[in-house]
């Protein structure tokens, strides 16, 4: 089983070659997965600055506020989009439902750099 997870990550991570805008669904699906990998590195970017920003007492608090939503995200987005799962645009349906999820935290990880810690 854990192969197979392997070999699906291994295949998406792929498939952004594939990425043609308004093309097959195999080829959005690839474009939303690219977008997901760009917007999740963007946003692992950017949680390093905050992290560095921080002082030593704030910083295991963003590392937990961190670890949740990411796995809060993945769970939300499977639940949104669960009716789509035999579709064939599942995977750009799910993923751009990551990238949603990404932006929305990004504003979060801003505010803790200018603003610090919420209360």
């Amino acid at each position: 089983m854990a192969l197979m997870a392997l070999l699906s990550t291994e295949a998406l991570a792929q498939a952004g070659a594939d990425c043609v805008s308004g093309g097959t669904i195999a080829q959005t699906n690839a474009c939303a997965v690219k977008a997901f990998q760009e917007a999740d590195t963007e946003n692992q970017i950017l949680y390093g600055d905050v992290m560095r920003s921080l002082s030593a007492h704030e910083r295991p608090a963003l590392r937990k506020d961190q670890s949740e939503w990411s796995r809060q995200r993945v769970t939300q987005c499977k639940k949104a989009q669960q009716a789509f799962e035999t579709q064939a645009d599942w995977p750009g349906r799910y993923h751009g439902c990551l990238v949603q999820q990404i932006k929305a935290r990004d504003a979060v990880l801003k505010r803790w750099l200018h603003l610090g810690p919420p209360d």
